[in-house]
């Protein structure tokens, strides 16, 4: 873990259980369970949804690896409390729930 990912976690947990697990090179940050964004090359990417793009407005969307659909490079944002807990509790409400895993 780096200390972004450790920022990541501590900026975020005020909105609930933020787990970040380590994926191709990178890693992937949760929220409750649903899928938020990555931290690629120590640098923070959120999903696109109305709340992430209307708060993050100002983001450049960039891909963070090969491959991957366009997110929101985040930064600078951390000291605001209000907004994280905002935006982290819109983007829950409009990320789709985790798919159950198909029993073999």
């Amino acid at each position: 873990m780096n200390e972004l990912n450790e920022y990541v976690r501590e900026s975020f947990s005020t909105a609930g259980d933020i787990v970040i697990k380590a994926m191709m090179g990178g890693y992937l940050v949760y929220l409750n369970g649903k899928l938020i964004g990555d931290i690629c090359g120590n640098e923070l990417f959120l999903k696109r949804t109305p709340t992430s793009d209307r708060l993050l407005a100002d983001s450049e969307l960039r891909y963070p690896y090969e491959g991957s659909k366009t997110l929101m490079h985040v930064f600078d944002r951390f000291e605001d409390t209000a907004l994280i807990a905002e935006l982290l509790e819109g983007m829950y409400a409009e990320l789709p729930e985790k798919k159950p895993k198909k029993a073999k």
